[in-house]
């Protein structure tokens, strides 16, 4: 049985009892929910204007739900923009980490994820042109420097040549290495593959070394160019030898030593025919040799 002095037990107010006998004509207010099964009606009857409603919206929706998204053509800039969608950090770390590549460890599985930029490899080739090319017009300048005979006239052509060059490389040796290894994959059933993109971002990325050493071309001391040639090349290559060593190495050795010497030896030719044109001496070549020169100078006394 409950107690009666239960405080959740239900009791009436007295006190507005007491108040109304005390004074009868006191107004009162009774407030009543006549209208909310009104309002209940007005509630469920309401349906929302289809014609304000956005499609593209209802689209997303229905991708969302569904669980499928939609991919853009490779042709179109959409299909493209997410490639530039990144976070500065991650290009920073992956830049770091192509210049210092840690042995054993995958610049694809490391640093890029499944998740490939071009943001970064772009930026790195149009760096990487420009500092060629103003690089080696100020190398030129500060090798002629004092010699009154000669009148310094900027090569501005050097700019589309070092484009061509380091562009190409990036995207059309990419190319190539992914049709090799889609057709290698095919062949030995391979389990491990690399898409297009994640070939062209580890490539893009292994020129960021370059930068530096290019820039340390313009002193006009050739022990130092060959220096930080070599050991451009031993930290680009590290990175490329340690990202497609894993998806060539069930391969036929025969195979596998063609692959790897022809990712080394296009690295190679880059750096090597960069120096060799961009820093190279042509008036050494032009002027004529002493013994002609001699030769021209002797023939109007001999006459």
């Amino acid at each position: 049985m409950a107690s009666t002095n239960d405080p959740f037990q239900f009791q009436e107010f007295e006190e507005a009892g007491n108040l109304l006998e005390a004074n009868r004509d006191a107004t009162t207010i009774s407030i009543e929910d006549d209208d909310m099964p009104e309002r209940q009606r007005k509630a469920a009857s309401f349906t929302p204007d289809v014609d304000d409603e956005d499609p593209h919206a209802s689209d997303d929706k229905t991708e969302l739900l569904s669980g499928q998204k939609t991919s853009a053509p490779f042709w179109t800039f959409e299909y493209y923009q997410r490639f530039f969608d990144i976070e500065t950090h991650h290009v920073k770390e992956r830049i770091i980490g192509s210049m210092l590549p840690w042995p054993g460890k995958n610049f694809i599985h490391v640093h890029l994820r499944r998740s490939p930029d071009l943001y970064g490899p772009f930026w790195i080739c149009t760096t990487l042109v420009f500092a060629l090319a103003i690089s080696g017009n100020f190398s030129n300048f500060l090798l002629n420097l004092g010699k009154p005979d000669h009148k310094y006239s900027p090569q501005f052509g050097k700019v589309t040549i070092a484009a061509t060059a380091i562009f190409s490389y990036a995207w059309f040796v990419p190319l190539a290495l992914w049709g090799c290894l889609l057709w290698r994959n095919n062949k030995i059933m391979n389990s491990l593959s690399y898409s297009f993109m994640e070939i062209v971002c580890v490539y893009g990325y292994s020129l960021a070394i370059y930068i530096p050493a290019v820039v340390l071309w313009i002193l006009p001391f050739e022990w130092l160019r060959w220096c930080s040639i070599v050991v451009a090349l031993c930290l680009s290559g590290s990175v490329l030898v340690m990202t497609f060593w894993p998806a060539v190495r069930e391969d036929h050795p025969k195979v596998i030593a063609a692959i790897m010497s022809a990712i080394v030896l296009l690295n190679v030719l880059l750096a090597v025919g960069c120096k060799a044109y961009f820093f190279s001496k042509p008036e050494a070549a032009l002027s004529p040799a002493p013994s002609a020169a001699l030769e021209l100078t002797k023939a109007p006394s001999a006459t």
